[in-house]
């Protein structure tokens, strides 16, 4: 009985899909717009998150719009948050 040898997988096959830390390119957003976003989910569990100004709007019931309303806050408070898209049709 002839017995087979298993293809050796050597550490050269694997590549790396991660960059390490300190490459070029920076984070794109800031700690600040991901704790205000955490907040806003929160929010939004309790029933507490409102759109419209001030929270004169209705329940915010949708994830997407929660998140909207969150980064919308961090720009205004001056976190780093990239500029907002134009509108989608």
């Amino acid at each position: 009985m002839a017995t087979r040898k298993s293809p050796r997988k050597t550490s050269s096959n694997r590549t790396r899909s991660r960059s390490s830390s300190s490459g070029s390119r920076s984070r794109r957003y800031g700690k600040a717009a991901s704790k205000t976003v955490e907040s806003a989910m929160r929010r939004r569990k309790r029933g507490t998150l409102r759109s419209g100004p001030k929270g004169h709007g209705g329940k915010v019931k949708s994830r997407k719009q929660a998140i909207a309303i969150a980064l919308s806050e961090a720009r205004k408070k001056g976190a780093k948050v990239p500029r907002r898209r134009g509108a989608r049709a």
